[in-house]
């Protein structure tokens, strides 16, 4: 079967690097981190969710970074329809949309991630959209298996996202091949003053089931088994498995050396690392503007292997959605499916974000001249999409505080990804 977390020799050698890297996980100190016809709405001064007008013919909800680039294509569609089309901010989409949709008075369409799917397909918030088999085959396999829930197809994806690896390469000039070869090099920089953390991870006192989740699907483990068709089986939580243990193991051995460690968030990755004080940040593409910005030279590569098996990340999808309750669902279905499938909508959408677009004409552009989108989408390689099913909202917290708990050397991994997985079940069936 699997080999134990980190192998005899492996641990040898973590072992030995401990003083060195003792403390190397953490910083201490540091901080943490529309209007009228053929026109779009002005975003709201207000942080509650968007009041619709109801003269409007069709209403989109975004954030208040893809608004720019949606009103454009709004008004394009506003002109051609004839139509009265309002883009409105909201900062907290999901949650304002589904508040809204009860009452009767929410937008058409809604911009958001594609593991918001079983809840509102759960609560009727949002219907299935009518998507050719030739459109269809214009985006990878896996950016399509997002976009569903029980077979039926509920949006147009026009981003993916993953973690990979991004290296300070005045300190990393080598993509690592290994986690191993990462705690060797990075810790050695920690001894000689040239870095204050081996490796970055979001961590913190909470957790992060987001950032652990490559260390257990490394060994097979992972949130739920699959069924045949390759849907998440809600039945079978596998986070006390024994594959997720054995990647438990690997975070126990990692903060028992101090290469990790809880004291670390998401905001403590950016600083350290845009202060170019450790080699290696297991990131994603959210933390490339601040590291430019910061003037690092850096480089992008996928999740290497771990005890001889391989990293995988998630696979984040962005997506535009039809609400079950369009004011007009004939308009809010061509918006969604003929616009947003269009190349430039989905470059234009690229350069707010510098996610890989999700058609693959678009993103075959944008790789041609932009090396960091080549190397996320090559990162995200054989990544399988985050659960959209609703017992999903069951996992995220019990995890995350189960892997900070095995970092912070609280309990083994085995005790406490066991007791993780009966608080899950017992959620899931709490809120079935």
């Amino acid at each position: 079967m699997h080999k134990r977390a980190f192998s005899a020799v492996a641990l040898v050698g973590v072992s030995a690097l401990a003083l060195a890297a003792c403390g190397s996980g953490s910083t201490t100190g540091a901080a943490s981190s529309a209007a009228s016809a053929k026109t779009s709405a002005a975003a709201p001064t207000t942080t509650g969710a968007p009041v619709r007008d109801a003269a409007v013919d069709l209403v989109i909800w975004c954030d208040q970074d893809r608004k720019p680039i949606i009103d454009k294509y709004a008004k394009a569609f506003g002109e051609a329809q004839n139509i009265k089309v309002a883009v409105q901010v909201s900062t907290d989409v999901r949650k304002d949309f589904k508040d809204a949709t009860n009452a009767g008075k929410g937008p058409d369409v809604i911009v958001g991630a594609h593991d918001w799917l079983g809840e509102l397909v759960q609560n009727q918030a949002v219907k299935p959209i009518n998507l050719s088999a030739d459109v269809q085959a214009k985006f990878p396999a896996e950016a399509m298996a997002a976009t569903k829930f029980n077979g039926q197809i509920y949006g147009v994806p026009y981003a993916v996202e993953n973690i990979g690896i991004v290296r300070n390469t005045a300190l990393a000039p080598e993509a690592p091949k290994t986690f191993e070869e990462m705690v060797t090099l990075g810790s050695q920089l920690v001894k000689d003053g040239k870095a204050t953390n081996a490796v970055l991870l979001t961590v913190s006192k909470t957790g992060d089931a987001y950032h652990s989740y490559p260390f257990l699907k490394a060994f097979g483990g992972g949130v739920f088994a699959q069924k045949p068709n390759g849907d998440y089986d809600p039945a079978q939580v596998i986070v006390g498995s024994a594959g997720s243990i054995q990647g438990g193991e690997q975070l126990a051995a990692l903060g028992k050396a101090g290469i990790l460690s809880t004291n670390v968030d998401g905001g403590i990755v950016d600083q350290v690392f845009d202060a170019g004080k450790a080699p290696y940040a297991m990131t994603g593409p959210w933390a490339i503007d601040k590291a430019k910005k910061a003037g690092i030279k850096y480089g992008i590569s996928p999740l290497p292997t771990i005890a001889g098996k391989q990293m995988t990340p998630f696979l984040g999808v962005q997506m535009f959605y039809v609400s079950a309750k369009a004011k007009n669902d004939a308009f809010a279905q061509e918006f969604v499916t003929k616009y947003v499938t269009q190349k430039d909508l989905q470059i234009d959408m690229y350069n707010i974000g510098k996610r890989p677009p999700a058609l693959t004409e678009a993103y075959t552009q944008v790789a041609a001249s932009d090396p960091d989108i080549k190397a996320w989408f090559e990162a995200g390689k054989g990544a399988l999409p985050m659960p959209n099913i609703p017992a999903m909202n069951s996992v995220w917290g019990p995890l995350g505080q189960a892997t900070a708990d095995i970092i912070a050397q609280k309990a083994t991994a085995a005790d406490r990804l066991k007791a993780a997985q009966t608080e899950i079940e017992a959620n899931i069936k709490k809120a079935g």
